[in-house]
């Protein structure tokens, strides 16, 4: 497991960084944390919503060591010294809200799939869950095999991913064998600049394969496999064995995924593409056309052009409401699907 806080930061109004859940039991619920407590510096170095990254990663450190947080609660300032604790990295949170189920997966280990599927299995209510939206921002990957089963999840059949390399046993192709746990209903997963690797692997995989419709920014791009060769002087070699490719043969690694409906362009832009939906005309259909075509290794010139149709960016809450709107928009969502 990885060494954090047991809390997750989201942009809140204007530039604050706030607190969006807490784990319970977990280090910042003990200490008295509350969700929209907004975070003003973290070990003395101020934070902006601006720079959500870096706020995440001064969060980040080895177990058992201590941050100190700047909080503002109403009016009161205070700070809190919280105790870095081992988490594992897989945690996948759901809620029920307004008919729609919402998952969150932190990140991938050996038990995410079969928590995604008791997630799954629990919260759909039939005749009244009109949809599902999986939230992969902010997830930096992890283990292959639990990337392929996490999509499977959503998947009755076909192809998930597939493995490509200069050796014949690097080549791979990983298969769906059902069966779909959200039981067709409408699916949007969200991403952002720090998705990668195995997120990444799922979000193309149900984007291509047209079971889902993604929402956010470009991703990061993170699309090798690589081996560790042990060297006779103790050190590691750390060698790139294959690349990633997505059902339809695209490579994930620095073209990253990109969404169907692009919100880092701004709250205006958002609205208008999901205007443009409505009319059946979807807004990323010719760049994601280009995505879906290319082969590698693709020129960076080529990366560049398509990742700028919609730049990395940190997650908001307007990804949630733009979430909501499609599965509102039965004729935007549908318009949307690839």
């Amino acid at each position: 497991g990885q060494a954090g806080l047991g809390l997750r930061l989201a942009a809140g109004r204007g530039r604050e960084v706030v607190v969006a859940t807490l784990t319970p039991n977990g280090p910042a619920a003990q200490a008295g944390l509350r969700e929209g407590d907004r975070v003003l510096a973290v070990d003395g170095v101020p934070v902006s919503a601006r720079e959500l990254g870096l706020a995440a990663t001064l969060l980040e450190g080895p177990a058992d060591t201590t941050v100190s947080l700047r909080i503002q609660r109403g009016r009161r300032r205070f700070n809190v010294v919280l105790r870095r604790i081992l988490v594992p990295p897989d945690s996948v949170h759901a809620e029920q809200r307004d008919g729609i189920l919402w998952l969150r997966i932190d990140g991938f280990s050996n038990a995410t799939d079969r928590k995604l599927a008791t997630a799954l299995r629990e919260g759909i209510q039939p005749g009244r869950t009109r949809g599902v939206v999986l939230d992969l921002r902010g997830n930096r990957g992890g283990l292959l095999g639990q990337a392929v089963a996490v999509a499977n999840t959503f998947l009755n059949s076909g192809v998930v991913a597939q493995t490509g390399g200069r050796h014949p046993d690097a080549v791979r192709t990983y298969m769906a064998g059902g069966p779909d746990l959200a039981e067709g209903l409408p699916l949007v997963v969200l991403v952002d600049g720090r998705s990668a690797s195995a997120a990444e692997i799922v979000a193309a995989a149900l984007s291509d394969r047209g079971r889902a419709v993604v929402v956010g920014s470009a991703t990061m791009g993170k699309g090798l496999i690589q081996a560790v060769v042990p060297l006779p002087n103790g050190g590691e070699l750390l060698v790139t064995w294959s690349r990633v490719l997505a059902p339809r043969g695209w490579p994930i690694q620095g073209l990253g995924v990109l969404p169907e409906l692009c919100t880092s362009l701004g709250a205006e832009a958002t609205a208008a593409e999901l205007q443009q939906l409505r009319e059946g005309n979807p807004p990323m259909a010719r760049v994601l056309a280009r995505q879906r075509a290319a082969r590698a290794p693709v020129p960076a010139s080529e990366i560049a052009a398509l990742r700028g149709a919609c730049p990395p960016a940190e997650g908001r809450e307007s990804d949630l409401a733009a979430a909501r709107a499609l599965i509102d928009m039965p004729e935007a969502y549908v318009a949307a699907l690839p």
